[in-house]
């Protein structure tokens, strides 16, 4: 299948064209950003179905220093892209109320992760962890669990990803497959 992709320099009839043909099967990552650990989920979403094609976590050791960490996640994010090719990157909107510092840091690695995705000519779509409970659940103050349990039965697994990063990136990648589909049916 040939890869049509949206980039700015489209038309808008050339779009709606280009959207046809993602509409026979869309691959999405999901990230969970993080600079200890980024969750990640790749799943295809063809004809109201979904499959799960990969997901894990990029971990980066404490030790390192934080712009190698940076550069490490960078890394394997962008070795991640090239191995499954994916449309789409759906991202966690972040929200830190209580520790600033952890905030900056997540922020930073999450400029990375969008970085990667920009390189890579990927659309990138943002969702808060409301619209993310609100489209896997139903429930917009579903609690983690209630989270996880639905992902696991959305997509067919056996049990619920580890770690909690990972389930959180195949929840953020169902998110924007409803939302997606949602919007195509609105248009």
């Amino acid at each position: 299948m040939k890869d049509y992709t949206l980039t700015s320099n489209k038309t808008f009839l050339d779009i709606k064209v280009i959207l046809c043909y993602n509409f026979l099967r869309m691959r999405i990552i999901g990230i969970d950003p993080g600079y200890a650990t980024v969750g990640y989920g790749v799943i295809d979403y063809e004809k109201s179905r979904f499959s799960v094609v990969s997901y894990g976590a990029i971990t980066t050791s404490a030790d390192d220093l934080f712009a190698h960490r940076l550069k490490e996640i960078y890394a394997d994010l962008h070795q991640l892209i090239e191995t499954y090719k994916p449309q789409f990157m759906a991202v966690e909107r972040l929200f830190f109320t209580t520790n600033q510092k952890t905030g900056i840091d997540v922020s930073q690695a999450r400029g990375v992760i969008l970085l990667a995705a920009v390189n890579n000519a990927l659309e990138i779509a943002e969702y808060t962890p409301l619209q993310v409970k609100q489209s896997v659940t139903g429930y917009g103050k579903a609690v983690k669990s209630q989270i996880q349990e639905m992902t696991k039965r959305i997509l067919n697994l056996e049990s619920i990803p580890k770690p909690d990063d990972t389930a959180d990136a195949l929840a953020i990648a169902i998110c924007h497959a409803h939302a997606y589909n949602s919007a195509r049916r609105n248009t």
